[in-house]
């Protein structure tokens, strides 16, 4: 995880470089910080959305007319729940945190100048295990013979499509969006899960405050 951490970095900072030559003083560079909530989209076990945080960093700069462009980096901690047996109890739902980077390149359309835009475009995420506590590893997934600790080594990286909205003024902003990832997250699960047909999406709102300096 720290290796694609740091590649992320380098890829990051590359892109600052290239856009503070190309775009020279119209760069503007944002910190972020926030929170998201993640929904794992599965029928392989039941499981509900959590809370998690976000934060990092963004350079916004002329593009075109009425464009933008935005490059960003961002580092998140994403929450979500799954249904265990609880001998005795009924059931008890077990917390997955998934530490995980983003990449991110969005076109942004200026509606209002420093006060409302609207952004979409790519995000490539890298993934870390999902985290259980260890007292809770050996839960049963209801409606299967799995243990929780089973299903943390998920694939690695994923790709998300993103719209979002950003409004406030010209250095304090909100920003809204939503990301759906297209590739099947639990798929490096089949390889060491025999008989099961592993297929979970991965949606993700968040909402961050921006400070532009």
């Amino acid at each position: 995880m720290k290796k694609q951490f740091l590649s992320f970095i380098f890829i990051f900072f590359t892109c600052v470089t290239f856009a503070q030559y190309g775009y020279r003083d119209s760069n503007r560079i944002g910190i972020a910080v926030g929170l998201n909530q993640f929904t794992l989209n599965t029928n392989n076990f039941q499981t509900n959305p959590e809370i998690g945080w976000n934060a990092g960093l963004s350079i916004r700069g002329n593009f075109y007319n009425n464009w933008d462009m935005i490059y960003g980096l961002q580092f998140s901690e994403s929450n979500f729940s799954v249904q265990t047996n609880d001998v005795g109890f009924g059931y008890k739902y077990v917390n997955y945190k998934l530490p995980s980077a983003q990449i991110s390149l969005q076109l942004s359309y200026v509606i209002v100048e420093n006060v409302l835009s609207v952004e979409f475009g790519p995000i490539v995420q890298v993934n870390g295990k999902f985290k259980i506590k260890p007292e809770e590893e050996n839960n049963v997934i209801s409606g299967t013979s799995l243990l929780a600790k089973d299903i943390v080594d998920i694939s690695k990286f994923n790709f998300y499509p993103t719209i979002g909205l950003t409004a406030g003024v010209k250095h304090f902003r909100f920003n809204f969006s939503y990301q759906y990832g297209i590739n099947n997250m639990l798929g490096n699960l089949n390889s060491k899960n025999a008989g099961y047909n592993f297929k979970g999406n991965p949606g993700i709102l968040n909402g961050n405050i921006l400070l532009y300096l």
